[in-house]
This record gives C-alpha cells, structure tokens and sequence, in this order.
C-alpha cells in the first residue's frame, strides 16, 4: 500500500479540514479592540463605566483614560459597534486634531494598548500586566497612590478632621485655588482628589534627581488612608487637579469694639451647661461635660425644653456658669471655641424621640476651670495661640 500523506490519510478517515481563516483587521485594530474589551469586561462586572480618581484602583484609571481616547478616535465607533452593547461610547467627542497627528506608537500608548498582538508575553486580555498599558501620566498617577495605607492612628487624627469641617461651613477657613502659593508644611490642610488631606510630618530635605530639593510626607486622608508621597508629587497632584484646594489657617478677627457687624450683638452671654442625664458615660464624667454656647437673649429661655431637644442631650440642664461680654460677634466667638476645645469634643450618639441616631455637638470633656481661663484669654485677647491638651487638661500656647 502507497504511504500516504497527511492530507490524503484525513481525506481516507472523512474529515474535514476547515480553512484557517486570516483576518482582515490591521495590527492596530487588533489591538485596539483588544484593549476596548478590557474596558466591557470592567463594565459587566462593576456594572458601570470606570471613572477618575486618585482614591480609585489603579486599573480603573487606567481604563478610564483608555476609554477617554477611544471616545476621541474616529474610526472606533465603526470599529467597536459590534462590542459596544452597553454603549460605552455613546457621546464621543467629534474628531480630534491631536488624536489624528499621533503615529500609531503614539495613539497606542496613549491607549494604553502597547505591545505587539500575537505577543503572548504581552497578551491584551492579562489584566495582571501592567507594562502595556501605562502611559507616561498614568504611571505618575500610579506613583501618587501606590503607597496608600490604612492609617493605623487615625483616631488620633480624626477630630482634626470634623474640626476643620466645621470651620469651612462657618467660613472660619477658606479654600483656595491652588497654584498661587505652591508651599508646603506640616500642618497644612488640603483637598486634592475630592478628599481632605492633612500634612503630619515633613521629612529631612532630599535631593531630586533633576538637583531640586524635595521631602518625604506623612500625609493623613479624610477616609483613614495615609501615604509617605513626596512633596513635588502632591504639589504636582494639587496643581494638575481642577478641584485641588489649600486651606486658610483660622482667621478669628475682631471679637469685641470697632465697627458693629452683622453677626455682632450688642450684649451677649456666653454660658456653660452641665447635664442631667443619666446615661452611663455622662453620669461617669458628669463633672466634665459642658456645653458651651453664647446668646443674645436669657439663657433660662434658650435652654427651656431641654428634656425634648436632642441637642441637650434629651435631658435636663443646670447653668454652672455666664459670662457677660460686649458688642462681641457670635459667630467668631462660637468658632473659638470649637476652635480650641475640639479634640475634647464627646463622641456620643443618642436616640432622640422618634428613635433616630443624634450625635450633639458643643458638648465638650473639658473642667470648668478651663473654660474660665479661656474666657479671660479671650477677654485680653491672649487665647489666639492657645491650644487645649486633653492629656494635661491645660491651655498651652
């Protein structure tokens, strides 16, 4: 019998050999296609498109950039119609000069879709790879957050944190464009990302590699996350961020005399609560806890109905202390306080009548006798360096 040859033997046996079939798509769509699955894989199991954001997983910026480009090129509506079932390129922008300028190298990296296709050490759909799908900007922004960690003393940091925020809604701080004053130093507050952010510490100056001077921070976030990025990178992140912020330090201005204000009233009382209550942490620290505010009017009228208001902790009060003062602004002199007393601030959450959560605030674990010398500072104008230690129980400056 003649030996046969392969296609002979499988023509003998009656199978059928189906022609390979060779695409008609360019290297370049390949991959542009390839990179755009990435993208609908993301979709289908986050069930939305991927977004910025510096607090986001780093794959997730990086697709968003992608898909950011691919809204831009011309062809990749015809192209991608096919896969673009949850329509992710619905409102691409009409065609870009720049994206028409770029060479192909260029588009792809900026793509993100590197590498060439059939490249199994670079294949497409590995997710885990990251060398192909890194621009030059989104490596810095890889650098910018790849050291965030869970901060282990956030506690410590966390009435920094409300305070400021009470302080921008009363105007105490203001936020400002950053740019203009590009410094920075401990115990400077920022927004970069859309969350807030507080320099800890500031480490021994450095040498750059381009021969500028740098620093090591220990920057705290809003959200229990810290990072030890360098300065120059968050000055970078801060100033390539159109909502990036610096925040003013206080300004308390003027309490007494001079020109009357709209928040200045002419005879006021700054007064000092004790509480009845008898839950178990305020019946432990009863001696402790104060509520301190400042009115206009009697206080016996402003703290009527106190058993029935949250912010009296649902209970009774006695008035352990009043201080008369004159022509003073309410808002200034409330903000002093919260100011100063804020890292004693209580943390207590409470039902009120309707069952609902409370947390009241102005109620603060801090001796009567604090708040008297703190009043007579405030008085000769000594308390603008003052600062409360709640581990000493005293004003320091």
């Amino acid at each position: 019998m003649a030996e046969m040859d392969d296609d002979e033997l499988l023509d003998a046996l009656g199978v059928e050999i189906a022609p390979l079939k060779t695409s008609s798509r360019t290297p370049r769509e390949e991959r542009i296609i390839a990179g755009f699955e990435d993208i609908v894989r993301f979709h289908q199991t986050h069930g939305r498109t991927p977004l910025h954001g510096e607090g986001r997983d780093i794959f997730e910026r990086l697709y968003a950039v992608r898909l950011d480009q691919l809204r831009k090129l011309p062809e990749a509506q015809t192209l991608l119609a096919g896969l673009d079932s949850p329509g992710l390129l619905l409102g691409a922008a009409a065609t870009q000069a720049e994206v028409e300028d770029m060479d192909e190298d260029a588009l792809l990296a900026e793509l993100g879709m590197g590498g060439e296709v059939g490249d199994e050490a670079t294949d497409a759909s590995d997710i885990t790879v990251l060398r192909h799908v890194r621009s030059s900007t989104e490596k810095r922004a890889a650098e910018e957050i790849a050291d965030r960690t869970p901060c282990a003393d956030f506690e410590a940091f966390r009435p920094l944190f409300e305070q400021v925020e009470r302080e921008l809604k009363s105007s105490v701080r203001k936020t400002l464009r950053f740019g203009r004053d590009t410094s920075i130093a401990e115990c400077n507050y920022f927004i970069v990302g859309g969350q807030l952010a507080y320099v800890a510490e500031v480490g021994e100056t450095i040498k750059a590699p381009n021969g500028e001077s740098d620093a090591r921070l220990r920057v705290i976030y809003a959200n229990g996350t810290e990072s030890n990025l360098l300065r120059r990178s968050l000055q970078r992140a801060l100033y390539k961020d159109d909502t990036g912020r610096r925040l003013t330090d206080p300004d308390m201005g003027p309490l007494f005399g001079g020109e009357s204000e709209l928040e200045d009233i002419e005879t006021g009382t700054i007064y000092v609560l004790r509480s009845l209550s008898t839950h178990p942490f305020v019946a432990e620290h009863r001696e402790l806890i104060h509520k301190i505010g400042v009115t206009g009017g009697k206080v016996e009228t402003r703290i009527a109905g106190a058993d029935k208001d949250a912010t009296y902790l649902l209970a009774g009060v006695e008035i352990v202390a009043t201080y008369k003062l004159h022509n003073l602004n309410r808002t200034r002199l409330e903000n002093i306080f919260h100011r100063l007393f804020g890292a004693a601030q209580i943390d207590l959450t409470i039902a009120d009548r309707f069952g609902q959560p409370v947390k009241p605030r102005e109620w603060f674990l801090v001796p009567l006798q604090v708040i008297n010398e703190a009043v007579e500072r405030i008085r000769d104008g000594s308390i603008t360096d003052m600062v409360y230690d709640p581990e000493t129980a005293r004003l320091v400056g």
